[in-house]
């Protein structure tokens, strides 16, 4: 009985939305056209490019990449300075969009890492991501951007170590657990060198990064050629990749020049049209694991199991950020006015109350003692449900701070923002469970709240 009454509250909550459904609204309109139109430019610019090269290094980790290393390096009986150092650096290196982390966060958090290390390594590994400071250094201001990487960093540990404190006994239970993976010696696989190994998953890595590197700035330098030569580098790397399928893992030559011809001959035809080079890359590579070894077969079939988990979790979520927020481009196009948004996050109370209509009026010595506590927070708990592509935080928080955002919340947004998303955070919730996301969210809101007050104290503002 209680089962049915469930069934039919949910019917009725869903009949009442419907029926009060406000479609005449402009405002609803538009925030209908948002969620189409950022779901439309994040199937473009991120799924392909970011999201399919994940997939594979996701499914590689699970396949290739022995249990038992796993457990050493990040695993709860691994060596504490090492597994949470080399996870809070993984943001510099992978200087790719904060989705793309996920399914490698999957990877080695369902292959054994501990829950901290792999808390680390998703908070840093979406955080920390070296272009974006150095891009925030130069349009906000070196203060913020030195803020940025020392707190990301800092937070990136802290989260972890807390994570792992807040759920020490499930951490014992999963230590226990892996205790006879490790004595017996890991998944049964063909032995491997760990040079090949590791070279197998730096050509995966070179493809992921080499095609998001992003137009810089400048019109000359370092960044700006490696931008020109981004499609030579990744072809590089996907070559890398079939010399590895080739002496590691005993895939024929000739099979691999028949799954390359249609990359190549696309390339040369269409080639400011590089992502049907890549769409036929993946496909190729598909094939090759389809008829290879079961070893290869499992890799694939691996791959594909991240992307049925992570993949409609992230556009349902892109979709629901779109609605509510509008997209990169349009900001004020979602539901949420994004005047609202400008006056609670703005230096002074003034903003809020002259959106109240109460611009003549004094400022009440309650709202202005609180007031940069409440900036920081609604700052931090904005950023954690908003979507940001990578860099794109940067110009947002320019227009924010031109608008009378102080210093303090910018920092909070931008350590909240980046690192988690109403889409990722509906990901993370099906690899580790409601209880522990909503924990990892309040760490991040938590922290990124205490930064910008301390911050904002600092500057004065």
């Amino acid at each position: 009985m209680r089962r049915e009454l469930k069934i039919l509250a949910g019917i009725g909550a869903v009949f009442l939305a419907l029926f009060h459904l406000p479609v005449q609204s402009p405002r609803f309109q538009g925030a209908v056209l948002e969620a189409l139109t950022l779901a439309r430019w994040y199937a473009r610019e991120h799924v392909l490019l970011c999201l399919v090269p994940a997939f594979f290094i996701a499914g590689a980790i699970g396949v290739f990449i022995r249990r038992e290393a796993v457990l050493r390096t990040f695993g709860p009986r691994a060596n504490k300075a090492l597994a949470y150092g080399v996870a809070s650096v993984s943001g510099t290196i992978l200087a790719v969009c904060s989705c793309t982390v996920l399914p490698m966060f999957g990877g080695i958090y369902l292959h054994g890492a501990g829950l901290g290390p792999a808390t680390t390594f998703l908070y840093s590994g979406q955080a920390i991501n070296a272009l974006a400071i150095i891009l925030t250094a130069r349009v906000l201001g070196a203060p913020l951007g030195i803020a940025r990487a020392v707190a990301a960093v800092v937070f990136s540990i802290a989260i972890g170590l807390l994570m792992h404190l807040v759920f020490r006994r499930g951490e014992r239970a999963r230590a226990a657990a892996a205790a006879p993976v490790e004595i017996a010696g890991g998944d049964e696989a063909p032995e491997r060198s760990l040079g090949r190994v590791a070279l197998h998953f730096l050509a995966l890595l070179g493809i992921l990064v080499f095609a998001n590197v992003a137009e810089p700035s400048e019109p000359a330098g370092f960044w700006h050629a490696v931008y020109r030569a981004k499609w030579l580098l990744t072809a590089g790397a996907a070559v890398g990749l079939g010399l590895s399928l080739w002496r590691s893992f005993g895939v024929r030559p000739r099979r691999l020049a028949l799954a390359a011809a249609a990359p190549a001959a696309l390339a040369l035809a269409f080639p400011e049209r590089p992502a049907l080079a890549f769409s036929a890359g993946a496909a190729g590579l598909v094939a090759l694991l389809s008829t290879g070894s079961p070893e290869l077969r499992e890799w694939r079939d691996q791959s594909w199991g991240f992307a049925k988990q992570i993949l409609p979790l992230l556009l349902g979520g892109v979709l629901a950020a779109g609605f509510f927020l509008g997209s990169p481009e349009s900001r004020d196009a979602g539901i949420v006015p994004n005047a609202w948004i400008e006056a609670l996050v703005g230096d002074s109370p003034h903003g809020w109350m002259a959106l109240r209509g109460l611009g003549d009026a004094p400022v009440p010595a309650w709202l202005d003692a609180v007031w940069p506590l409440w900036t920081n927070a609604f700052a931090a708990v904005a950023g954690a449900l908003m979507y940001f592509a990578t860099l794109t935080e940067v110009p947002i928080l320019r227009g924010l701070l031109d608008s009378g955002m102080g210093p303090g919340p910018a920092l909070a947004l931008l350590l909240a923002g980046p690192a988690v998303s109403l889409p990722n955070l509906l990901v993370i919730g099906s690899i580790l469970g409601a209880r522990k996301t909503l924990v990892f969210t309040a760490l991040v809101v938590v922290m990124a709240t205490v930064a910008g007050l301390a911050f904002g104290a600092a500057m004065g503002g």
